[in-house]
């Protein structure tokens, strides 16, 4: 009989969520990708460059051209100066750069701090390269850090800790406190960091995304893993990237070049291009606060309950004054009764912890978002 790898591991929640709102007709603010489309400029740009006979491999640690982009952006925004060449290698999405990342550091029994509720994809990782997860659980509303319980979860195995700021799935943000402690707590030990930074460009109401890389001793232990698709909305290009010092980016590699090897190949060419407006990535966060705002208006007169989102594009509600149901079964409900799909974020904790909260995905169109907000409303 066939063993498996992963033995408790099933179709992921996205998945099953999507394909019943696809069943039911429901309006989809499950998964997280947007509903409409890109600027027209770059989806204009990745044509002329596959007419132009871009189609073959990049190179596998990525376009010149986009990691140089990089670069400069990087050190625009962050202050953090990275070597194009030997410390930004181009990814097939920011999960491909995490599963890197995890397996180029990660050994049999090393202990890996993750802070719950989490990405589904961190676990199977850890799992796959044989680590142990140690989880710090975050509760809603606010989701903070406890940093004296980190500090009491550090053994001399622990040897790599994965921060993702702004959070999926709870829309926090880490603030310039949070990296200090952070730096406090690993100091003179040998423990590593991931930086899951997809949504550094969709932040709110005048908040800092405070990157891994702006401190200098952070930076020099971090894989900092980004996202093209979600800032560009352009999530079905699968292009992401990872910044990390030479020695740490060498290693890496030396997991990405039999993972996928190398991405997709006009995309690089028109993202390289698209980036020399800065504009264009300076511009998202307003972009997506609106959007934010006008879901949270179509459900502010409900008995929803919530915290406006720091960031992602994901607002958690919660609905305890509706129903004691548990958050899979009132997701369920929700979608082929009402009409609206959404996440419970009890399958983004291991314990499966239920505190009555939905994630929605707020990346839609004025009309789909108060829409959702209406139907929302009569409960």
């Amino acid at each position: 009989m066939f063993k498996s790898k992963l033995p408790n591991l099933g179709t992921t929640i996205f998945t099953t969520m999507s394909a019943l709102a696809a069943e039911h007709g429901a309006i989809n603010l499950s998964q997280g990708f947007p509903n409409f489309e890109a600027d027209s400029e770059l989806l204009k740009l990745l044509g002329e460059y596959a007419e132009r006979g871009f189609n073959q491999y990049a190179p596998m640690i990525g376009l010149p051209a986009l990691r140089e982009q990089l670069s400069i952006k990087t050190e625009k925004l962050y202050g953090a100066v990275y070597d194009s060449d030997n410390e930004i290698t181009i990814t097939s999405g920011a999960t491909e750069a995490i599963f890197a990342a995890i397996a180029a550091t990660v050994s049999k029994g090393d202990e890996v701090i993750v802070f719950e509720p989490a990405y589904d994809s961190y676990l199977p990782a850890i799992e796959l390269n044989g680590g142990v997860p140690v989880y710090i659980t975050l509760h809603y509303p606010n989701f903070q850090v406890n940093w004296d319980y980190v500090a009491s979860k550090i053994t001399n195995k622990t040897k790599l800790i994965i921060v993702n700021t702004p959070h999926n799935p709870t829309g926090s943000v880490f603030s310039k406190s949070d990296l200090d402690k952070l730096a406090e707590i690993i100091q003179g030990k040998n423990i590593y960091l991931i930086g899951d930074e997809v949504y550094e460009h969709i932040i709110f109401d005048d908040l800092e995304h405070y990157s891994l890389c702006k401190s200098p001793f952070l930076k020099e232990r971090s894989f900092i893993c980004g996202s093209f698709g979600k800032t560009f909305h352009v999530t079905g290009w699968k292009i992401g990237y990872c910044l990390a010092p030479k020695a740490l980016s060498a290693e890496f590699r030396k997991i990405h070049q039999y993972l996928t090897f190398s991405s997709f190949t006009p995309a690089q060419y028109a993202l390289a291009e698209y980036l020399k407006n800065e504009a264009h990535y300076l511009s998202i966060p307003t972009f997506y606060q609106k959007k934010r705002d006008i879901f949270l208006k179509s459900i502010a007169n409900s008995r929803l309950e919530f915290v406006p989102s720091q960031g992602s594009f994901f607002q958690n509600v919660n609905y305890r004054r509706i129903t004691d149901q548990n958050d899979v079964d009132f997701a369920v409900y929700l979608t082929k009764e009402l009409g609206v799909a959404s996440i419970p974020i009890s399958v983004f904790y291991h314990e499966r912890i239920d505190e009555k909260v939905l994630r929605f995905c707020f990346a839609k169109d004025e009309a789909t978002l108060q829409k959702a907000g209406e139907i929302l409303s009569s409960l």
